[in-house]
């Protein structure tokens, strides 16, 4: 078996190809060994197809042709700085002229001469009514090429390999053959093989280099179907292993048990609950109190529908922590989530959260709230707090990560929202602890198995996936603003039906508004206090476009009008369609004190329409709140639109929402809506999100900015193969944790895991 280091895969690819090559190679696509070219697959497959006859050539369709040339003329155009190659060919059916400019002119001028006789291949256009291919690949035949050659030109699969402007497809496809020749010339010796050779032969799969060489020289379709089927195995395999081992580390680590008592606050709380707890609370509650009660830190993913509870669950192991005479921290990823969170947590637990206070539980404790915008009074009473031990819960954003903050006996770190937070400032927090605290990640979107089993890999997973009794239903509806403007019109009617009786309703837009223009302060007066400095929110804008969160934009075509503005919309619909109503603004870019103010009032229910950017997307709690109309919703994602949607039907009374927007019929946008407003499952959606988007990097591509790992293996349509190759890899880190009998594999790893990834996974 060989080793890592004398892997020639791992060779520099200059000793191949040329300092030259090499460095356009490394620099433009991060192809720095001959394993990594190798890794470099093709995008597809470009056929010569069936040769046809020139008199039968369709138009706009890749076709070869096997002819004659009968003249070939070089021409001057641009008066005189541009050159063109027009070359004449016929098979006798009828003739064709393959077209080349430039550079391209003088380099195949001196081959494509009358009388030679070859195979030419491209895309049939027409210009000034005569057919031609522009630029086309060709292979010339000597008098001696016989049938056979004309069948292996004219049937091979062209490999066409991802490419940047410094190198075509057709010199990276040059490379690559040097790679197969080279290693296939010392019959591939010293090539590793990741796979143990028992899973290999227990699952089918061809060994590593005949994989390459189908991949990359395919004889037909059934040869990349058989190497993408290895190759995929390879991708999930590894990362599973390193996933695998990742949790067997954490499994060794010391941790506190915590062991809530069974008359203590915990108890109280749960007597104090007006409504008795869904089975799925039940059971999830159930998990992570056992994963509590162990001396090893929990890692577990807590995922559900929206309004599902899980905030609720996620309070009763904080306080059994807290019981059990530690601390818990809840990190949220702004501070209008962090302030909700605080009000819904200490509201729950009424004269619980009041301790030392006059009325306050003597069993209770103090829920403190720290966010970079908290004042310098409260804040020194906050830290005191929680180096004293007074502060057994705090729920803050970044503003708890500082050096400054020092924690009495952290026990439990519930971080909400994952995707939000940068890996440091989780690692940060956890930091702050002796021993490694416990861990609860909640994420309100949710994520299909194979996601969870990939980027969520190294936790323990969790789903709530029942509704609370007495959630609404929430009706949603697209309105196409362009093609039927009175639809639009009845949105408005509908919003104003609900405010009438008695409730409330939001409008989300994706941008905040112009900054610069004088009328915004005035706005800001009229519809909500202001924009004062930018607070500790992590989406808060550094230009107009804030507050986005994870709204993906559609690329700009030069005609299509900017995202509508809460500003903008805010006074027209006041000064409009909402006229008489209590219209107010929230977003990012508004000091917190006068954020806080707005959603308190639109909680209390003093105000009627709240327009806002993405700011209310996840943990805002308004049950009043009935009506939802999201402006320009083509340019959010489906899982953003459906956390959206989650803020409304949260009462006893029907939810409302209403996705406007100019996208055409049929196009991908208007599909996306479709699909959000036919269902309300957010694991159905989360597949079509995934779906729609390129998958990225699950090892952190959103972190660290590098190349994906993952190139043939797809999160969402190989399931069957992230599940099996999960088990196996568990078996051979239960067997083998160093891998100590498996070098090819380590060395495999140590290329997947370079420093940035591996510390990635070491934070995760």
């Amino acid at each position: 078996m060989s080793t890592a280091a004398s892997n020639p895969l791992d060779e520099p690819l200059r000793k191949l190809v040329g300092d030259r090559t090499a460095k356009v190679l490394g620099e433009h696509l991060g192809l720095h060994t001959t394993g990594d070219l190798l890794h470099h697959y093709p995008r597809r497959y470009a056929e010569r197809g069936e040769l046809t006859r020139l008199a039968d050539l369709p138009v706009d369709e890749y076709a070869t042709v096997v002819a004659q040339i009968a003249k070939a003329d070089k021409r001057t155009y641009g008066g005189g700085s541009g050159v063109r190659l027009e070359v004449v060919v016929t098979d006798g059916s009828g003739s064709l002229t393959l077209v080349f400019f430039s550079k391209a002119a003088h380099a195949h001028a001196h081959r494509l001469i009358p009388g030679r006789r070859g195979m030419f291949s491209g895309k049939v256009s027409v210009f000034n009514r005569t057919r031609q291919l522009a630029h086309p690949d060709y292979q010339l035949l000597d008098a001696d090429d016989g049938e056979e050659a004309v069948d292996a030109f004219a049937n091979r699969l062209i490999p066409l390999y991802p490419a940047v402007k410094q190198i075509t497809s057709w010199r990276i496809a040059q490379a690559v053959d040097t790679a197969l020749n080279s290693l296939a010339a010392t019959g591939w010796e010293g090539v590793g093989d990741p796979l143990p050779e028992e899973l290999r032969h227990a699952r089918g799969l061809v060994p590593l280099p005949e994989a390459l060489e189908k991949m990359h020289r395919p004889q037909g379709r059934a040869d990349i179907r058989t190497a993408r089927a290895r190759l995929k195995w390879d991708e999930a395999f590894v990362l599973q292993v390193a996933l695998a081992r990742r949790r067997a580390a954490e499994s060794a680590l010391p941790a506190v048990p915590r062991r809530p008592g069974s008359d203590g606050l915990l108890a109280a709380f749960d007597a104090k609950l007006p409504f008795t707890l869904t089975e799925g609370q039940t059971s999830v509650s159930t998990e992570i109190f056992a994963d509590l009660e162990t001396e090893h830190p929990m890692h577990r993913l807590l995922q559900g529908e929206v309004g599902s509870g899980k905030t609720l669950v996620a309070l009763r192991a904080m306080l059994g922590v807290v019981d059990a005479g530690g601390q818990a921290a809840m990190l949220a990823p702004t501070e209008v989530l962090a302030q909700q969170h605080h009000r819904s947590i200490t509201e729950m637990m009424g004269d619980l959260a009041e301790s030392g206070m006059l009325g306050g539980s003597d069993i209770g404790t103090k829920v403190a709230l720290l966010t970079g915008s908290t004042g310098t009074a409260a804040r020194r009473q906050a830290l005191l707090d929680l180096v004293t031990g007074e502060a057994g819960i705090v729920v803050g954003t970044h503003a708890l990560i500082e050096d400054k903050v020092r924690f009495h006996d952290l026990g439990l770190v519930v971080v909400d929202e994952q995707h939000r937070f940068g890996v440091e400032q989780r690692d940060a927090l956890r930091g702050k602890a002796d021993q490694p605290p416990h861990l609860l990640v909640m994420t309100a979107t949710p994520i299909p198995r194979t996601v969870a089993m990939t980027v969520f890999g190294d936790l323990e997973t969790s789903v709530l996936d029942q509704l609370p009794a007495g959630r609404s239903p929430i009706a949603t509806h697209v309105v196409p603003a362009a093609e039927k403007p009175h639809f639009l019109a009845r949105a408005w009617e509908r919003v104003r039906e609900e405010v009438e009786g008695g409730h409330q309703a939001y409008v989300v837009c994706p941008r905040i508004g112009d900054e610069e223009d004088p009328r915004a302060a005035r706005r800001n007066g009229k519809h909500g206090k202001g924009a004062g400095k930018p607070s500790d929110d992590p989406d808060v804008p550094g230009d107009d476009l804030g507050d986005l969160g994870e709204l993906r934009e559609l690329p700009d075509d030069g005609e299509r009008r900017p995202p509508l503005a809460v500003l903008d919309i805010a006074e027209a619909l006041a000064d409009g369609p909402l006229r008489g109503l209590r219209v107010e603004v929230l977003h990012g870019r508004m000091a917190p004190d006068a954020k806080d103010d707005v959603m308190r009032r639109f909680t209390a229910g003093q105000v009627d329409v709240l327009v806002a950017t993405t700011v209310i997307e996840v943990g805002v709690n308004v049950p009043n709140a009935t009506a939802m109309v999201i402006m320009d919703a083509d340019r959010f994602g489906v899982s953003q639109l459906h956390q959206l949607r989650g803020r409304v039907g949260r009462g006893s009374a029907p939810g409302l929402c209403l996705l406007v927007s100019e996208a055409p019929e049929a196009t991908p946008a208007r599909t996306r809506l479709d699909a959000v407003a036919r269902t309300l499952d957010g694991f159905e959606l989360s597949r079509i999100d995934l779906e729609q988007r390129r998958e990225g990097d699950v090892l952190g591509q959103a972190q660290s900015g590098t190349r994906s790992s993952l190139r043939v293996l797809a999160v969402i349509d190989d399931e069957e193969v992230i599940a099996a190759a999960r088990e196996e890899a568990t078996a051979v880190v239960r067997a083998d944790p160093e891998l100590a009998a498996h070098p090819d594999l380590r060395g495999a790893l140590q290329s997947l895991l370079d420093a940035d990834r591996e510390e990635y996974l070491d934070k995760g």
